[in-house]
């Protein structure tokens, strides 16, 4: 299990999804909110890409869905940190 999460956090794809996710989010935010569409993008990336790799993949398809919840959400977390971050410094 610590080996599929792991694959998962260093996965390319799966960063370059989040972090545009997050740059929708924040140029949408004054008529969407922040927080509900980081939530249905961080789920509906968790199952994207289990779904469009199965063919290849020999994990159960709703442990690497549960999974990559988990992993999209640290991810996530990580990248929230680092704007937060960056827009304090900014001020």
């Amino acid at each position: 299990m610590e080996d599929i999460v792991f694959s998962q956090l260093i996965d390319p794809f799966r960063i370059g999804l989040i972090f545009f996710l997050l740059l929708t989010a924040l140029r949408t935010r004054a008529n969407m909110g922040l927080w509900m569409p980081l939530a249905m993008g961080v789920v509906f990336i968790a199952i994207l890409i289990p779904l469009t790799t199965a063919a290849t993949s020999t994990v159960n398809r709703f442990e690497a869905i549960g999974l990559g919840v988990v992993s999209n959400a640290l991810i996530l977390a990580v990248l929230l940190a680092a704007w937060t971050a960056f827009e304090k410094a900014r001020r």
